[in-house]
C-alpha cells in the first residue's frame, strides 16, 4: 500500500525522498520494526482477552517437570504473529506480486486449520482437536495452490543469462531469456540445477510433469508444517527456530531476485523474488515479538493456529524461491523432531509385535520431549536447539559457494 502511494509522490509529484521506498531494503527494515511493534503492543491485549475468554491451555499429564504449572495459559497466539505478519506485508511490500499473494494465501490458509483445531480444543473441550484427517486435507488443499500456481501462473518464471557480448565500440551486452521452468537448486553439487522433467518415465509426455512437481509440493508442505507443529512443545522453541530459518531464506530471497549477486554466487535468478525479502522481515520481526511473550515462562501459547501456520509457509517461502531441496538441512530441527515422533512409534509398533512388549527409542518422543525427561531444563533445551538451528543455517548459505 505504502509502496504504491510513496511511487505516486516520487514519478508524479516528484516530492523528494519519497524515492527511497524503491528500495527493498528500506522497506523490509520498516517492515521489521513495525511488525515487531505490533506484536509487542497489540500481543498484550491480546494476551488479556484471551484470559477474559477463559481461553487456556488444557495440558494432558506426560509426567515432564513443570508441565501442569502451564496449565491455563492462554493459547491461540498464533493469532499475534499472523496480523503482526499480515499487516506489514501488506503496507511495504507490491501486493500485486504473486510471490506475496501466495505467502500470505499460505499464511491465511494454514492459520485457518490451525485456528479451527484450537477452536475444538478449547470451546469444543476436546483435547484431540480438529481430526489428523482434516489436517491433512487443509495442507493438501495448499500444497495443490502452491503447486497448481507455480507452474501455471505465467509471471513465475527463471531468468537464463547468455554470455557477456563485447560490441564494436568496446562496451558489453548480456541478453537472457526468461522462461517457465521447474528447475530448482541441489545443494553442494557444481552444475547444482535439477528439472523435476527428469522425473518423468520416458513414456510419459513432458507436459503431465505438473502432475509430479504437485505432489512433491504437498509433501513438501505437509512434512514442515508438521514439523513445526510438533517442535511447538516447549516455550519458545517453534517461534525461535522459525525465525533463524526464514532470516536464511530471507537472504537466499533477496540474492534470487538481485542480479549482480546472483549472477556473482551462481544462483538461479527469479525475477520478482527479490520482493520477499520484505515478507520474511515482517514474518522475523512478528515471531521475535511473539517470544516477547512466549519466552519461558510463557505468557501464551502459538497453538496450532500459529504452528501449522509457521511451517506451512517456510515450506512455501523455500518452494518459490527453488530452494526445497535446502529444506532437509535449513529446517533440520523440524525434520529431527518429525523423525524422532516416526522412529519412536514405528519401533514401539514394531516390538510389540515381535515380543509382546512394546520399547522406546527415546524416552519419549518428540526430541525434545526425551531432554525434558532427562531433567534438562526448557531453557536450556530451546537455546542448545537454537544454537543447531543457527549452524545448519549457516551451513545451509554456504552451499551458495561450496559445491
Amino acid at each position: 500500500m505504502f509502496y504504491y502511494l510513496f511511487e505516486y509522490f516520487d514519478k508524479t509529484l516528484n516530492i523528494p525522498g519519497t524515492g527511497v521506498f524503491q528500495y527493498i531494503t528500506f522497506r523490509a527494515f520498516a517492515a521489521t520494526i513495525t511488525s515487531l511493534g505490533i506484536a509487542a503492543i497489540w500481543g498484550k491485549a491480546v494476551i488479556r482477552r484471551l484470559q477474559l475468554l477463559q481461553i487456556g491451555e488444557e495440558i494432558r499429564d506426560l509426567g515432564l517437570e513443570g508441565q501442569m504449572a502451564k496449565k491455563g495459559t492462554p493459547t491461540m497466539g498464533g493469532f499475534i504473529i499472523l496480523l503482526s505478519l499480515i499487516i506489514p506485508t501488506l503496507l511495504f511490500a507490491k501486493i500485486t506480486n504473486v510471490y506475496i499473494v501466495l505467502l500470505l494465501t499460505s499464511a491465511i490458509w494454514l492459520g485457518a486449520v490451525g485456528f479451527a483445531d484450537d477452536y475444538i480444543k478449547v470451546f469444543k473441550k476436546n483435547k484431540d482437536g480438529l481430526s489428523g484427517k482434516f489436517k491433512i486435507v487443509g495442507q493438501i488443499g495448499l500444497g495443490l495452490i502452491v503447486g497448481l500456481t507455480m507452474y501455471f501462473n505465467q509471471h513465475i518464471k527463471v531468468r537464463i543469462f547468455d554470455k557477456v557480448q563485447v560490441l564494436a565500440d568496446g562496451s558489453q551486452v548480456q541478453t537472457f531469456t526468461d522462461s517457465k521452468s521447474l528447475m530448482t537448486t541441489v545443494p553442494f553439487l557444481k552444475n547444482n540445477q535439477f528439472d523435476y522433467n527428469m522425473l518423468l518415465p520416458s513414456f510419459i509426455p513432458d507436459q503431465y510433469v505438473w502432475v509430479v512437481y504437485v505432489l512433491v509440493v504437498i509433501f513438501i508442505i505437509t512434512a514442515v508444517s508438521n514439523g513445526a507443529n510438533i517442535t511447538d512443545g516447549i516455550d519458545g522453541l517453534a517461534a525461535g527456530t522459525s525465525v533463524i530459518i526464514v532470516l536464511t531464506l530471507a537472504i537466499l530471497a533477496y540474492v534470487s531476485g538481485n542480479k549482480i549477486f546472483s549472477q556473482y554466487l551462481n544462483v538461479m535468478f527469479i525475477p520478482n523474488s527479490g520482493e520477499l525479502a520484505i515478507f520474511c522481515a515482517a514474518f522475523v520481526g512478528a515471531c521475535i515479538g511473539f517470544l516477547w511473550y512466549n519466552a519461558y515462562p510463557a505468557q501464551v501459547f502459538m497453538g496450532d493456529t500459529g504452528s501449522l501456520m509457521l511451517g506451512g509457509v517456510i515450506a512455501t517461502l523455500a518452494i518459490v524461491i527453488r530452494k526445497e531441496m535446502l529444506i532437509p538441512v535449513l529446517c533440520g530441527i523440524f525434520l529431527i523432531e518429525n523423525l524422532s515422533v516416526i522412529m519412536q512409534v514405528g519401533y514401539f509398533k514394531y516390538t510389540k509385535k515381535k515380543y509382546g512388549e512394546g520399547r522406546r527409542i527415546f524416552l519419549m518422543s518428540p526430541l525434545h520431549h526425551h531432554f525434558q525427561k532427562k531433567n534438562y531444563h526448557e531453557s536450556k533445551i530451546v537455546t542448545r536447539f537454537m544454537i543447531v538451528g543457527i549452524i545448519l543455517a549457516v551451513v545451509t548459505l554456504v552451499t551458495l559457494k561450496l559445491r
